[in-house]
């Protein structure tokens, strides 16, 4: 297992590529986190697109440099709009990342999720539960909390990317990142990060946008990760709590070069 964190030459190149070419990236995402992601993605250096509903989302996903889905506070009418564009996505190239949120602790969500990993997703983030419930075991999921370690799903991780050919990254106190061969540990971030509310969604909207720049999904996940990680770790030093913490880190994101 390779272990990684930033400053790495390649991250540092990637996140040079993702701010010179500023990614269009679609969020459809939850309503609890829009406006905090759009500011991530800003802050890192590309270019959101709030996009989401059903009578645009397949046509913006077919323009977009990428795409993220995330189920966090699905509807209905979200999962067909979710379904059009990632259908979009498949057939136009367009790489998206594939945010499970809670999945095994509802059916309804679950039943959209497997759906979407169908339409092969090129980035599968999510905790340590959701990445077992997606990958068909019990993840013991509570809500959008997971009741496993990261460490405790690299395996059914490993699994899951083989079978889809998806790049799938366990979130946690360490990340891993699996192609299905490869796993990268990504170490760092800090606790606060899970007391400020829209971090790990906004995640894997970055996720996206390197996937769009960097040259291989694997890289594009360790990529984000880890500049996350960095950001975290400044942002909760020069922070006072989770109100600070979030402008902090916005700030961090923005500052964060080739140190």
């Amino acid at each position: 297992m390779e272990s990684v964190s930033y400053p790495d030459p390649n991250i540092v190149h990637d996140l040079g590529e993702l701010r010179r070419l500023n990614p269009l990236t679609q969020c459809i995402t939850n309503v609890v986190v829009t406006g905090f992601t759009a500011n991530v993605l800003l802050a890192a250096g590309a270019s959101p697109a709030m996009v989401i509903g059903i009578e645009e989302a397949a046509e913006f996903a077919r323009i977009a440099s990428a795409l993220l889905i995330n189920v966090g506070t699905i509807a209905g009418a979200d999962s067909r709009a979710m379904l059009e564009a990632a259908r979009a996505a498949h057939e136009h190239g367009t790489p998206w990342v594939l945010d499970p949120v809670a999945a095994g602790a509802l059916k309804f969500r679950t039943d959209v999720v497997a759906e979407l990993v169908t339409l092969r997703p090129t980035i599968i983030k999510g905790n340590a539960s959701e990445i077992m419930a997606v990958a068909g075991q019990d993840g013991g999921a509570r809500g959008v909390e997971s009741t496993q370690e990261s460490g405790d799903a690299i395996e059914h991780a490993r699994s899951l990317a083989a079978r889809t050919g998806c790049v799938v990254a366990v979130t946690g106190p360490i990340d891993y990142i699996t192609d299905g061969k490869a796993i990268i540990a990504v170490p760092g971030g800090h606790s606060i990060m899970t007391r400020v509310t829209g971090t790990g969604c906004a995640l894997g909207a970055l996720m996206a946008s390197f996937a769009a720049t960097s040259p291989t999904p694997l890289r594009a996940a360790t990529a984000a990760c880890a500049v996350f990680a960095a950001a975290g770790e400044r942002a909760a030093r020069a922070s006072q709590g989770p109100g600070s913490f979030a402008v902090c880190f916005l700030d961090q994101l923005a500052m964060i070069g080739a140190d």
